[in-house]
């Protein structure tokens, strides 16, 4: 059998392509393009004892809004899962575009939406592809993550970024919700995920990692976020790091 040569690497996405090639099936990141997403199964069982399953907006989220330092405007949940802070989002006055991988999770939240009549625009898709990029609706006042950043590969960072500086309005904050160095995730180096295949479940971050991330926004605040007890109307746990930027 005559093994057929491939070159097809001739733009940075063929590179990241190439890239997300290197982990198994099953990563963190294995997408609807690649032949069906992991997360359409993780989401399939709802009672599942997900801590995050539960229907509260994260506690520094709500934090920031009694503070006064984020305010009614347009607003992107990046890896929105079942929609809990984009549903409080939408309740406290902002416009809200939600995207997500996985159909569960988008149905799962368009149901949530509909029981309170809130206008949601839920959708599935990968928004850290050129095709997903383009299909938000930006510029937005505030970009919220809770948990997609550790669930994707180094490489993808740079889409990230590139999300950031297309779709994150002047003066927009980007909050986001991290595993925590030393309480949840991979401390593998980035280059030993490649070599294990994998993402290891999630990676973890600290203060300067993220503020390497971050670096050409003004990185306000780094903070665990702030363990919340089982009847709390917030969602808080202490494994998670979160951090508040702003766009100059």
């Amino acid at each position: 059998m005559i093994h057929k040569v491939t070159r097809h690497v001739r733009t940075v996405e063929d590179v990241l392509d190439l890239m997300d090639g290197l982990f198994e099936a099953d990563a963190d990141r294995w997408t609807a393009a690649h032949g069906g997403s992991w997360w359409d199964g993780f989401y399939a069982d709802r009672d599942r004892p997900v801590p995050f399953f539960v229907d509260k907006p994260d506690q520094n989220l709500v934090d920031l809004l009694e503070r006064g330092t984020l305010h009614p405007g347009r607003a992107l949940d990046l890896g929105c899962g079942p929609g809990r802070n984009a549903l409080y989002l939408a309740q406290h006055g902002f416009d809200v575009d939600a995207i997500d991988l996985s159909t569960e999770a988008v149905d799962w939240a368009r149901e949530r939406a509909d029981q309170l009549d809130l206008p949601v625009r839920f959708q599935v898709g990968d928004a850290f592809t050129p095709d997903g990029i383009d299909s938000l609706d930006g510029p937005y006042d505030l970009v919220y993550d809770s948990g997609c950043l550790h669930h994707l590969a180094p490489h993808r960072r740079v889409a990230y970024l590139r999300l950031l500086e297309r779709h994150l309005a002047p003066g927009g904050h980007v909050v986001i919700v991290c595993f925590a160095r030393g309480e949840m995730g991979s401390e593998l180096d980035d280059g030993d995920l490649y070599l294990h295949g994998g993402l290891e479940g999630g990676l973890s971050f600290d203060e300067s990692d993220l503020r390497w991330l971050l670096q050409d926004l003004d990185v306000l605040e780094v903070r665990p976020m702030v363990d919340q007890p089982a009847d709390s109307a917030t969602f808080g746990e202490p494994f998670l790091l979160t951090v508040l930027a702003r766009r100059p």
